[in-house]
């Protein structure tokens, strides 16, 4: 596939001030030519890499650093120096979407945001309307994209299809059979699970897919963190029934001997698209040929289909680079082309490059059927109601509920605890918050 061009006007244009509505960004002086420098985390650089052998008059100087893992703040801790001292920012960096956050404001009175507006004339819209519907949210600062998307983990519901079809089991498509067939699995075979709640990212799959207003910008400021909303209260009691029968773990899948005790006893997991080749097959080992996916799970009585996202990183362009023509190329080609995203590890937000990552013959012959159509479909009804905030949304869950679970205490129990855990957070990094 063709990269999408880079529609800069002209080099002499992008010395010029773009208007961007309610902002103009202005290029530093460009020189085409110079070289950028790169930074992105191990898994990443092979991309890069590629790039590099595959535009081999291209000058890049790449660095390899955390990529933001683990709510690593030193890329933030970077750019502030940078910008105190008015060099060394990189051209290109990949980072989570939390950076996203910091890096669409400036730093302090006297510097300038460090991402640049993509929208200013610097990728095509035509491009940037190619990403998976709502993959670019976190992206979105005061109407403009400040980044773009390299992956996504849209939530769907994978099971074990040869466990399902040997104890004749139907793949529930709502909540509410999902909670039964948790009900007759305590009954029929106990030990087999259907999902787990014990990781740091296990509310994303469950809340987050529930439309918990859990962390929901109402305003750019301003936060509504409202844990007794209907849509957290009933994900909540659905599984404090399952924890309470033995059908969904307190221990997360990839803690220490899970696979090894429980690997083999999974019949469902609520998870990541990632699920499928990190989970079942590089985890649990389960052998090729068992494992399927089904669409994410409904509400009875409700229309509306909507699933949560558990992790997926960004590329931002530095607005202090002088090589914005070499950086925003080396930033297209790595989220949309073909060449890169077929083989990447993960699912392409890029819904043109999802397909060619679903053709790719390592991406689907570990499975009992074809995933294609529902990971596609999944993809463009991830709920953009939880939102990207300045901080993880794992902090809370992690310090609060993960050790309130092992407490015995019941998630309905935790979730005025996990509450006041986000709020208190949230006002420490300056939002003002709406709730009940």
């Amino acid at each position: 596939m063709a990269v999408a061009a880079v529609t800069l006007s002209s080099c002499a244009s992008a010395e010029q001030s773009k208007n961007t509505g309610s902002a103009v960004f202005e290029p530093v002086a460009q020189t085409e030519g110079t070289q950028i420098t790169v930074w992105a985390d191990s898994t990443r650089l092979p991309a890069v890499e590629q790039y590099q052998k595959s535009h081999p008059d291209a000058k890049l100087n790449i660095v390899t650093y955390d990529g933001s893992a683990d709510g690593s703040t030193y890329l933030q801790t970077k750019v502030q120096l940078f910008d105190r001292t008015g060099n060394g920012w990189p051209d290109v960096v990949f980072a989570s979407p939390t950076d996203v956050t910091w890096a669409s404001q400036p730093t302090n009175p006297q510097a300038k945001a460090f991402a640049a507006p993509l929208d200013a004339d610097l990728v095509p819209q035509q491009t940037l309307d190619g990403f998976a519907k709502g993959s670019l949210e976190p992206c979105r600062f005061n109407g403009h994209t400040y980044c773009m998307r390299n992956d996504i983990a849209q939530v769907v519901l994978w099971y074990n299809k040869k466990l399902m079809d040997e104890f004749g089991y139907e793949v529930p498509k709502t909540w509410q059979q999902y909670e039964a067939l948790g009900e007759r699995v305590a009954r029929e075979h106990p030990g087999y699970l259907i999902g787990s709640i014990g990781d740091t990212n296990s509310q994303e799959s469950y809340f987050w897919s529930s439309q918990c207003p859990a962390f929901q910008l109402v305003q750019p400021a301003t936060l509504k963190v409202d844990l007794a909303d209907k849509n957290c209260t009933r994900m909540a009691t659905l599984l404090d029934k399952l924890v309470a029968n033995k059908t969904v773990a307190t221990q997360g899948f990839f803690s220490q001997s899970f696979a090894k005790d429980n690997g083999g006893k999974i019949l469902m997991a609520n998870g990541p698209s990632w699920y499928g080749k990190y989970l079942f097959d590089s985890a649990f080992k389960v052998p090729a040929g068992q494992i399927a996916a089904a669409g994410p799970l409904t509400w009875e009585g409700e229309s509306t289909v909507a699933t949560g996202n558990v992790g997926g990183g960004v590329w931002m362009v530095s607005s202090h680079s002088a090589n914005l023509k070499a950086s925003v190329d080396l930033v297209t080609w790595l989220t949309t082309s073909d060449e890169n995203q077929a083989k990447a590890p993960t699912y392409p937000a890029y819904a043109p490059a999802a397909k060619a990552w679903l053709a790719n013959p390592e991406n689907k012959q570990y499975f009992a059927t074809d995933i294609s159509e529902v990971l596609t479909k999944a993809a463009d009804v991830v709920w953009t109601g939880w939102s990207n905030t300045k901080f993880s949304d794992a902090t809370a869950w992690s310090n609060v509920v993960l050790p309130g679970l092992t407490a015995g205490k019941t998630l309905t129990e935790l979730l005025p605890q996990w509450q006041t855990a986000i709020i208190d957070e949230a006002k420490t990094v300056g939002y003002q918050i709406e709730g009940r």
